[in-house]
């Protein structure tokens, strides 16, 4: 199995359990009826400029722990002081360490709008995310038949969830367009291998149909990373482990978000 099948098949097992402990009819209820103001992650995205969605995370499937003892609320104020147009939180558990209280922890220390980034593979999930406080999902498509794709889509927008749908490949794009996907994050990393080629993305734009606002998702490093996806007129980047790893983040992302969007 590769580490994306080892992930979807644990995931698989926690959603199950997690419905023992909340019944789906009863988790439904309390997402829409729960008082939560969304954020506007798209609408952040859309802005000019460089739009940075700055991740926390503490560890990866393929390096281990990344950010031993991670602070996510003090993370997330030091983003936003660097000018991160929204936060991205891993909330997988087994191979990532995420949880719904970084996300909470994260949201609560920022005004700034929060993706719920995990392996979504049942509508359970999206209700969960709104009552962790999400204002966005994660859909990543090469994970998800289309039907169910498609469904978790549109249940995502009838919550108010902003959707991100990640795509990795030319089949992966026109499936994405064929929902009508309006954001689309191109995973410069390959979730079967974890190999990552940070000019992916830049390759891969011209495929997303028009009207899309594209986010160039991972293995974003280096300025020269930065430069080579905007000159693809990719001005949405999401950056993670760069951030996590660098002794300064508030100037790194001050650094980023100054560069020419063209």
């Amino acid at each position: 199995m590769s580490i994306l099948d080892q992930i979807v098949s644990v995931k698989r097992d926690e959603i199950e359990a997690a419905k023992r402990r909340l019944p789906p009819a009863a988790c439904r209820a309390a997402a829409e009826a729960a008082p939560h103001a969304r954020r506007g992650f798209a609408e952040a995205l859309r802005a000019p400029g460089v739009r940075i969605v700055a991740e926390i995370k503490r560890a990866s499937p393929s390096k281990g722990v990344i950010a031993p003892g991670l602070d996510p609320a003090a993370t997330a104020r030091a983003y936003a002081a660097g000018g991160a147009a929204a936060l991205s939180v891993l909330t997988e558990a087994a191979f990532i360490k995420g949880s719904a209280e970084d996300l909470r922890a994260a949201r609560g220390a920022v005004p700034l709008p929060v993706l719920r980034k995990d392996f979504i593979l049942d509508p359970y999930q999206l209700c969960e995310s709104v009552l962790m406080g999400a204002d966005a999902v994660l859909l990543i498509v090469r994970i998800l038949p289309d039907p169910l794709l498609a469904d978790l889509y549109a249940l995502a927008q009838c919550l108010g969830l902003d959707v991100l749908t990640e795509v990795r490949d030319e089949a992966d794009v026109g499936r994405a367009n064929a929902i009508g996907a309006e954001l689309v994050g191109i995973n410069n990393r390959d979730l079967a291998s974890f190999a990552t080629d940070a000019a992916h993305a830049a390759r891969l734009a011209g495929t997303v149909r028009r009207g899309a606002t594209v986010v160039a998702l991972s293995g974003i490093a280096a300025d020269d990373d930065v430069r080579r996806t905007l000159d693809a007129g990719i001005t949405c980047l999401l950056v993670g482990e760069a951030l996590l790893r660098a002794p300064d983040p508030v100037a790194v992302l001050q650094r980023w978000s100054a560069f020419d969007a063209g």
